[in-house]
């Protein structure tokens, strides 16, 4: 017959669940499987922490629920570093963010875009001609990279 095993956690740690627990000390952050260390991180390192725990779900030693508790995150966060636990493994959390592709407003299309404006064309059409969202000509005439001529008040005579 198998002996049951009692979780013996080391006196400073918090409770997890019945097999998992975590202290901090000196501002590292240790994980203890019964009064095993399993793992460790600086506490200001949240890289690891989601890799990590996100871990302990993805293996079955820890619910959503039990580390959203523990940790004070919220439910919601702690679905996304599952997920991305899941869908890219650890590495996932250290690789570096993804870059924009290269800017649509190049110096060539700013002084078309401008000779068009100056031209009189309207905004839309501008657009349209060089491939450009409306949206991005606008942030740009917005932000002052572009200029865009005012229009004459026809009310007046």
């Amino acid at each position: 017959m198998a002996q049951m095993v009692l979780p013996s956690f080391p006196a400073e740690s918090t409770p997890i669940n019945d097999i998992v627990s975590f202290c901090k000390r000196d501002g590292t952050v240790y994980y203890f499987h019964g009064s095993v260390p399993v793992f460790m991180h600086p506490e200001d390192d949240m890289r690891s922490f989601r890799m990590f725990t996100s871990q302990l779900v993805a293996n079955g030693n820890c619910s959503q629920a039990q580390l959203v508790r523990a940790f004070g995150i919220s439910a919601i966060s702690m679905k996304r570093y599952v997920k991305r636990y899941r869908t890219g493994g650890p590495a996932s959390f250290f690789a570096p963010p993804g870059r924009r592709g290269a800017p649509v407003l190049t110096p060539e299309v700013m002084a078309q875009a401008q000779g068009l404006l100056r031209a009189g064309v309207d905004r839309s059409e501008v657009a349209r001609r060089l491939e450009l969202k409306p949206n991005t000509l606008g942030k740009a005439i917005g932000a002052g990279r572009l200029v865009e001529p005012k229009k004459k008040d026809l009310t007046r005579s």
